[in-house]
Protein backbone atom coordinates (compact mmCIF):
# COMPACT_ATOMS: atom_id res chain seq x y z
CA UNK A 1 0.00 0.00 0.00
CA UNK A 2 1.39 3.39 -0.97
CA UNK A 3 1.27 5.98 1.81
CA UNK A 4 3.07 9.17 2.83
CA UNK A 5 4.91 9.12 6.14
CA UNK A 6 5.50 12.44 7.91
CA UNK A 7 7.98 12.53 10.76
CA UNK A 8 7.48 15.25 13.40
CA UNK A 9 9.69 15.73 16.45
CA UNK A 10 9.69 17.89 19.56
CA UNK A 11 11.74 18.29 22.72
CA UNK A 12 8.65 18.00 24.93
CA UNK A 13 5.04 16.88 24.71
CA UNK A 14 2.12 16.66 27.11
CA UNK A 15 -1.32 15.22 26.37
CA UNK A 16 -3.78 16.08 29.12
CA UNK A 17 -6.42 13.68 30.40
CA UNK A 18 -9.69 15.56 29.69
CA UNK A 19 -11.37 14.46 32.92
CA UNK A 20 -8.58 15.74 35.21
CA UNK A 21 -9.15 19.43 35.87
CA UNK A 22 -7.10 20.26 38.97
CA UNK A 23 -4.17 18.90 40.96
CA UNK A 24 -1.43 16.74 39.48
CA UNK A 25 -1.62 16.70 35.67
CA UNK A 26 -0.44 13.38 34.18
CA UNK A 27 0.14 12.94 30.46
CA UNK A 28 -1.15 10.23 28.18
CA UNK A 29 1.68 8.34 26.50
CA UNK A 30 0.10 8.61 23.06
CA UNK A 31 -1.60 11.67 21.49
CA UNK A 32 -5.34 11.32 20.79
CA UNK A 33 -6.52 11.15 17.19
CA UNK A 34 -8.10 14.61 17.70
CA UNK A 35 -4.63 16.04 18.41
CA UNK A 36 -3.31 14.65 15.12
CA UNK A 37 -6.29 16.04 13.18
CA UNK A 38 -5.86 19.41 14.93
CA UNK A 39 -2.20 19.45 13.90
CA UNK A 40 -3.22 18.99 10.26
CA UNK A 41 -5.72 21.86 10.65
CA UNK A 42 -2.94 24.05 12.02
CA UNK A 43 -0.70 23.28 9.05
CA UNK A 44 -3.59 23.94 6.65
CA UNK A 45 -4.54 27.17 8.38
CA UNK A 46 -8.22 26.23 8.24
CA UNK A 47 -10.82 23.81 9.56
CA UNK A 48 -10.83 20.68 7.39
CA UNK A 49 -13.46 18.07 6.61
CA UNK A 50 -11.80 14.72 7.31
CA UNK A 51 -14.74 12.56 6.24
CA UNK A 52 -13.61 9.44 4.36
CA UNK A 53 -9.96 10.13 5.17
CA UNK A 54 -7.63 7.32 6.28
CA UNK A 55 -5.04 8.31 8.90
CA UNK A 56 -2.55 6.30 10.93
CA UNK A 57 0.16 7.34 13.36
CA UNK A 58 2.88 6.10 15.69
CA UNK A 59 4.36 7.97 18.69
CA UNK A 60 7.44 7.37 20.82
CA UNK A 61 9.55 9.29 23.34
CA UNK A 62 12.81 8.87 25.26
CA UNK A 63 11.85 9.83 28.83
CA UNK A 64 9.02 10.96 31.10
CA UNK A 65 9.33 13.36 34.02
CA UNK A 66 7.48 15.97 36.09
CA UNK A 67 7.86 19.74 36.09
CA UNK A 68 6.44 22.56 38.19
CA UNK A 69 4.14 24.95 36.38
CA UNK A 70 2.53 28.23 37.40
CA UNK A 71 -1.13 28.56 36.44
CA UNK A 72 -3.42 31.57 36.76
CA UNK A 73 -7.01 31.09 37.91
CA UNK A 74 -9.60 33.63 36.81
CA UNK A 75 -13.02 33.89 38.44
CA UNK A 76 -16.02 34.14 36.13
CA UNK A 77 -19.30 35.88 36.95
CA UNK A 78 -22.16 35.22 34.51
CA UNK A 79 -19.67 34.15 31.82
CA UNK A 80 -17.71 37.41 32.29
CA UNK A 81 -14.12 37.09 33.63
CA UNK A 82 -13.34 39.20 36.68
CA UNK A 83 -10.27 41.43 36.73
CA UNK A 84 -8.80 39.66 39.74
CA UNK A 85 -6.86 36.42 39.40
CA UNK A 86 -4.65 34.30 41.59
CA UNK A 87 -1.72 32.06 40.78
CA UNK A 88 -1.02 28.50 41.81
CA UNK A 89 1.78 25.98 41.27
CA UNK A 90 0.97 22.49 40.03
CA UNK A 91 2.97 19.43 39.00
CA UNK A 92 2.69 18.52 35.32
CA UNK A 93 4.01 15.35 33.74
CA UNK A 94 5.70 15.66 30.35
CA UNK A 95 7.40 13.51 27.73
CA UNK A 96 10.90 14.27 26.42
CA UNK A 97 12.52 13.73 22.99
CA UNK A 98 9.32 12.88 21.14
CA UNK A 99 8.69 11.60 17.61
CA UNK A 100 5.36 11.34 15.84
CA UNK A 101 4.97 9.52 12.52
CA UNK A 102 1.78 10.30 10.58
CA UNK A 103 0.63 8.06 7.71
CA UNK A 104 -1.62 9.57 5.03
CA UNK A 105 -2.87 8.34 1.69
CA UNK A 106 -4.36 11.68 0.55
CA UNK A 107 -1.62 13.81 -0.97
CA UNK A 108 -3.57 17.06 -0.55
CA UNK A 109 -3.26 16.60 3.24
CA UNK A 110 0.47 15.95 2.89
CA UNK A 111 0.90 19.22 1.00
CA UNK A 112 -0.15 21.17 4.10
CA UNK A 113 2.94 19.85 5.92
CA UNK A 114 5.25 21.04 3.14
CA UNK A 115 4.36 24.68 3.80
CA UNK A 116 2.48 24.95 7.14
CA UNK A 117 0.45 28.09 7.80
CA UNK A 118 0.78 28.02 11.60
CA UNK A 119 3.39 26.66 13.97
CA UNK A 120 3.39 22.91 14.57
CA UNK A 121 2.72 21.88 18.17
CA UNK A 122 2.98 18.40 19.62
CA UNK A 123 0.69 18.81 22.59
CA UNK A 124 0.41 22.17 24.34
CA UNK A 125 1.31 25.67 23.14
CA UNK A 126 4.81 25.32 24.62
CA UNK A 127 5.53 22.04 22.81
CA UNK A 128 6.94 23.45 19.58
CA UNK A 129 7.65 20.75 16.99
CA UNK A 130 9.44 20.47 13.67
CA UNK A 131 8.61 18.58 10.47
CA UNK A 132 11.71 16.49 9.82
CA UNK A 133 10.77 14.33 6.86
CA UNK A 134 8.04 13.66 4.31
CA UNK A 135 8.49 10.37 2.50
CA UNK A 136 6.39 8.18 0.22
CA UNK A 137 6.50 4.48 1.10
CA UNK A 138 5.07 1.27 -0.26
CA UNK A 139 4.19 -0.75 2.84
CA UNK A 140 2.87 -4.28 3.07
CA UNK A 141 -0.58 -4.91 4.49
CA UNK A 142 -0.88 -7.43 7.31
CA UNK A 143 -3.88 -9.30 8.68
CA UNK A 144 -4.23 -10.02 12.40
CA UNK A 145 -1.61 -7.42 13.28
CA UNK A 146 0.64 -8.29 16.24
CA UNK A 147 2.95 -5.26 16.48
CA UNK A 148 0.53 -2.46 17.32
CA UNK A 149 2.14 0.01 19.71
CA UNK A 150 2.58 3.75 20.14
CA UNK A 151 -1.02 4.25 19.06
CA UNK A 152 -4.58 4.65 20.29
CA UNK A 153 -6.98 1.93 19.23
CA UNK A 154 -10.77 2.36 19.24
CA UNK A 155 -12.52 -0.25 21.34
CA UNK A 156 -14.91 -0.81 18.42
CA UNK A 157 -11.98 -2.43 16.57
CA UNK A 158 -11.46 -5.03 19.31
CA UNK A 159 -9.99 -5.57 22.76
CA UNK A 160 -6.42 -4.35 23.22
CA UNK A 161 -4.04 -4.11 26.19
CA UNK A 162 -3.58 -0.62 27.60
CA UNK A 163 -5.37 2.03 29.62
CA UNK A 164 -8.88 2.81 28.38
CA UNK A 165 -9.80 6.46 28.02
CA UNK A 166 -12.91 8.17 26.58
CA UNK A 167 -11.73 10.72 24.01
CA UNK A 168 -13.25 12.72 21.14
CA UNK A 169 -12.31 11.97 17.56
CA UNK A 170 -12.64 15.62 16.51
CA UNK A 171 -13.92 19.04 17.63
CA UNK A 172 -16.29 21.51 16.01
CA UNK A 173 -15.06 24.93 14.87
CA UNK A 174 -17.75 26.69 16.90
CA UNK A 175 -17.29 28.82 20.02
CA UNK A 176 -17.33 27.10 22.42
CA UNK A 177 -15.98 24.02 20.71
CA UNK A 178 -17.99 20.80 20.92
CA UNK A 179 -16.66 17.26 21.14
CA UNK A 180 -17.40 15.02 18.16
CA UNK A 181 -17.43 11.24 18.30
CA UNK A 182 -16.34 10.70 21.91
CA UNK A 183 -15.67 6.99 22.39
CA UNK A 184 -13.39 4.67 24.39
CA UNK A 185 -9.84 4.18 23.13
CA UNK A 186 -7.12 1.86 24.36
CA UNK A 187 -3.87 3.78 24.92
CA UNK A 188 -1.01 1.50 23.82
CA UNK A 189 2.47 2.98 24.55
CA UNK A 190 5.41 2.33 22.26
CA UNK A 191 7.00 0.11 24.94
CA UNK A 192 4.22 -2.50 24.71
CA UNK A 193 5.03 -6.08 23.77
CA UNK A 194 3.57 -7.89 20.77
CA UNK A 195 0.02 -9.20 21.17
CA UNK A 196 -2.48 -10.92 18.87
CA UNK A 197 -5.33 -8.96 17.27
CA UNK A 198 -7.96 -9.31 14.57
CA UNK A 199 -7.33 -5.99 12.84
CA UNK A 200 -5.63 -5.22 9.55
CA UNK A 201 -2.73 -2.79 9.44
CA UNK A 202 0.26 -1.69 7.38
CA UNK A 203 3.73 -2.70 8.55
CA UNK A 204 6.56 -0.18 8.73
CA UNK A 205 10.12 -0.43 10.04
CA UNK A 206 11.26 2.48 12.25
CA UNK A 207 14.82 2.46 13.60
CA UNK A 208 15.01 -1.28 12.98
CA UNK A 209 11.69 -2.01 14.74
CA UNK A 210 8.66 -3.46 12.97
CA UNK A 211 5.50 -1.47 13.74
CA UNK A 212 1.97 -2.29 12.58
CA UNK A 213 0.13 0.95 11.83
CA UNK A 214 -3.64 0.88 12.26
CA UNK A 215 -5.44 3.18 9.80
CA UNK A 216 -8.34 5.14 11.28
CA UNK A 217 -11.17 5.65 8.79
CA UNK A 218 -12.57 9.04 9.74
CA UNK A 219 -16.33 9.40 9.29
CA UNK A 220 -17.47 12.45 11.25
CA UNK A 221 -21.00 12.19 9.81
CA UNK A 222 -21.54 8.99 11.80
CA UNK A 223 -21.48 10.90 15.08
Amino acid sequence: MKVYRIKISSWTSSFRYPNIISGFQPTMEVPPISTVLGMINSCAGKYLDFNNCSIGYYFEYSAKSVDLETIYMVEVDKNVPKSKMKSNVIKREFLYDCSLYIYLSDEYLVDYFRNPVHQVLLGRSSDLASIDEIKQLDLSEVENATKIRGQMMPITAGLFPGNIQALPVYFTDTIPRRNIGTQPFSVIPYTSNDFPSKVSAIRDVIDGKEIDIYLHNINIDEF
